[in-house]
């Protein structure tokens, strides 16, 4: 099993480019599923979890190409047989579930196993079904899978979330399309990644209204056609490269960084001292003092503060002048990286979910392990600012969610490695 090596070495200086985002990407591309026309996603990244969708959709009988060094899908689902998404490939990705809705919507059937993903709490499909039922689909749950049927099709229907879920209203969104009559869905995900999926399921000739803001309108259609599309910047892998040289010192220009899609984070960034400047090719990120200071960041919904950009925010705390308090409002069991960070040195109380940072000047490199996907680039990120070496183990979750994660780090000045430890 791999790792990586990150030894502390200053300040970060020179330009990252930015991929697609991976959740975007992993959302529009079940939307193939829903027309036999062809769907080409450009501004792909490369990463594990997209060769897991791959494989999920060619399982399905879809065709699924890749180009361009794998920055180019060119999907196909003209000729669908199988309706069946087996645990073997779901289990490796929550994203899966995502295939329940286009199936169900387009042929009337699908059986979807329950999703898998990071260890990072329970995030149950339950306002996935719900949403599929208020459109008329028949769901049955036996032996760990979604038995889902909508024999005279499905119709549209009034779908009221409790509470925001993204995964629900994308699924909620792609079958809606194809649904008769007018479907709306209140309390809906307000998240980037949503108005990059309606933006391209209306080239495909959706008809949606609302994306954005808390109500979606979708009027169903007799079919979609194909398109082209290129996938939104990824905003957490933006977050996550600003905080190297907020950690480190210097400054790095993020290629293809737009403030729209990380405002509530550089409120944060602004607060703690450092800078946020707008380019023309992205954004430019410097430390304004030796040392940030603290700040407290309370978790919520887009447009707030990302829960998936809170561990690497604690990683840059734990070197702040003051206390910080994180509050963490999505997810449960989120504050596995903070023993890890402790043995840096970083000086972590974690109540439930409260954690308390109180700033070090310093952290020291250990050997830590990652735990989950933004787990494992907040102890890289916290390795580039320690005395030493740190060594961190199980970066197989690096792989799920940042492409070429030496390669960036490397070309703006940092002294990291990838070992093979087979």
């Amino acid at each position: 099993m791999d790792s990586i090596l990150v030894t502390g070495n200053g300040p970060l200086n020179g330009r990252i480019p930015i991929a697609g985002a991976k959740n975007a990407c992993l959302t529009l591309m079940p939307a193939t599923l829903l027309s036999d026309e062809p769907l080409t996603l450009t501004n792909a990244p490369r990463l594990s979890d997209i060769r897991t969708m791959t494989t999920l959709l060619q399982s399905l009988g879809a065709e699924v190409t890749t180009l361009q060094d794998g920055q180019v899908l060119a999907m196909s689902s003209h000729d669908l047989n199988n309706h069946t998404a087996d645990y073997d490939i779901v289990r490796k990705m929550r994203a899966s579930i995502l295939v329940l809705g286009p199936m169900l919507a387009r042929d009337g059937h699908a059986v979807v196993s329950l999703p898998g993903g990071c260890a990072i709490g329970a995030r149950p499909v339950d306002l996935h079904l719900k949403a599929l039922e208020a459109m008329g689909a028949e769901l049955d749950l036996r032996d760990g899978y979604v038995h889902a049927k909508a024999s005279g099709g499905l119709k549209g229907g009034k779908v009221e979330f409790p509470f925001v879920s993204v995964g629900a209203t994308e699924n909620a969104v792609m079958a809606a399309t194809l649904a008769k009559g007018t479907t709306v869905i209140t309390n809906a995900a307000r998240e980037p990644e949503i108005v990059d999926l309606v933006q391209c399921l209306r080239k495909m000739g959706a008809q949606i209204e609302g994306e954005g803001a808390g109500t979606i309108t979708i009027q169903g259609v007799d079919r979609l056609h194909g398109a082209t599309h290129p996938v939104v910047t990824d905003r957490i892998e933006l977050g996550t490269y600003m905080l190297a040289p907020a950690i480190c010192g210097g400054e790095v220009e993020l290629l293809g960084g737009r403030l729209d899609l990380v405002g509530a984070f550089c409120e944060k960034l602004d607060a703690a001292g450092i800078d946020v400047t707008e380019t023309r090719d992205g954004l430019t990120v410097k430390r304004r003092g030796d040392r940030v200071q603290a700040v407290d960041v309370v978790t919520e919904p887009f447009p707030g503060f990302p829960t998936d950009l809170q561990a690497q925010m604690m990683a840059l705390l734990c070197t702040a002048e003051g206390t910080s308090v994180l509050e963490e409002k999505i997810f449960e069991n989120r504050f596995m990286h903070a023993p890890e960070l402790i043995r840096m040195g970083a000086s972590i109380d974690v109540h439930g979910g409260t954690a308390t940072v109180t700033g070090v000047d310093r952290l020291k490199g250990a050997p830590v392990m990652a735990t989950d996907l933004r787990a494992s680039v907040s102890l890289i990120l916290a390795g580039l600012a320690a005395e030493g070496e740190t060594v961190v183990s199980r970066v197989y979750h690096l792989d799920r969610g940042y492409e070429h994660v030496v390669r960036k780090l490397e070309a703006v000045g940092a002294r990291i490695e990838r070992i093979s430890n087979q």
